[in-house]
């Protein structure tokens, strides 16, 4: 019998009734996700070694801004927000906001937590937590109660350990003679 012969698999068909249809299960193979797709591919690089596979987020985790971008201005995330390229300006977040190994961020970034795993020149600001990985580089300075700062990481710059709240706080400024009076221990004519 010949695969290709198509007369005599006509013949030994069976018609089917048409008061019985017979459904035939369909076998497909499952379709990876993208996240999947990119941890089973095992690039090697020049020296024939595994290359780190490139995860990318998926759609439903927020925002995301590749390698290949460049942003300058003022970025406003509801949503977690994930950053691998390079951004100048500012950037505000309600939720977490991670910088990967690749970004290259010169901005002042306020959002309620943050992980640095790139390079960071600027002030952060989280309400809740800041992680500095073993790969960033942050040059400012940083305000959260909760703070992490993994081995090998390079930190330059000052750090508090509360919420900035400059709505707490009460500043009073005397005319310079008054000054200089308090400073000697006199009282002021």
């Amino acid at each position: 019998m010949s695969l290709f012969n198509s007369k005599e698999q006509e013949k030994n068909a069976k018609p089917q009734s048409a008061s019985s249809p017979q459904v035939q299960p369909v076998h497909s193979a499952p379709v990876p996700s993208p996240v999947a797709a990119a941890v089973e591919a095992k690039p090697s690089n020049s020296n024939g070694a595994a290359a780190k596979p490139a995860v990318m987020p998926s759609s439903s985790s927020g925002a995301y801004l590749d390698a290949g971008s460049r942003i300058s201005g003022k970025l406003n995330f509801e949503t977690a927000a994930r950053i691998d390229g390079q951004v100048d300006g500012e950037i505000n977040s309600k939720d977490s906001l991670t910088i990967g190994e690749s970004a290259v961020v010169a901005a002042q970034i306020k959002a309620d937590s943050v992980i640095v795993a790139g390079k960071v020149s600027g002030d952060i600001i989280a309400v809740h937590r800041i992680e500095i990985r073993p790969s960033a580089k942050v040059l400012g300075n940083i305000t959260a109660p909760t703070l992490v700062i993994n081995e090998g990481a390079l930190f330059e710059g000052h750090c508090a350990m509360a919420p900035e709240s400059h709505d707490d706080r009460k500043v009073t400024v005397f005319p310079k003679e008054e000054r200089v009076a308090q400073a000697a221990g006199q009282k002021p004519a």
